[in-house]
């Protein structure tokens, strides 16, 4: 899945019945934080839940062509965490599905990261700030 590199926030939300509409919550920190403005118009994807869960990064087919992980070591990133992988480290994605493992990370915590580990599928993040 091709996420593009305009994604300006990303976090799970429920969808609701309203009336003759379905409503999409946006998340207060999301406000807050500067991402999004009340009153502006955005283009929304819905990815399922079970799609992101359940899916394995597909299988590389060139050197050449492969697209370079969205971060660098140094940099600070806000990620929030979205799933615990199997050895109990928070995972958060970001732009193309890009991984960052954020270790001692809860599910739902929004975290400010410094990226101390880079690979071509994944990195490492250590918590600079928590739910901020």
């Amino acid at each position: 899945m091709e996420i593009s590199d305009k994604l300006m926030c990303l976090f799970n939300a429920d969808v609701r019945a309203e009336d003759d509409r379905y409503v999409v919550e946006v998340p207060r920190r999301e406000i807050e934080t500067g991402s999004v403005d009340p009153g502006e118009v955005y283009r929304v994807a819905l990815i399922s839940r079970e799609e992101t869960e359940e899916s394995e990064p597909e299988p590389k087919q060139s050197h050449t062509s492969e697209p370079q992980p969205p971060v660098e070591i140094g940099e600070l990133r806000y990620v929030e965490i979205e799933d615990i992988g199997k050895q109990g480290d928070g995972i958060a994605r970001v732009e193309r599905g890009y991984v960052i493992i954020v270790p001692g990370a809860e599910v739902g915590e929004r975290v400010k990261v410094e990226i101390s580990e880079v690979k071509s599928n994944f990195a490492v993040g250590e918590i600079i700030e928590e739910d901020f």
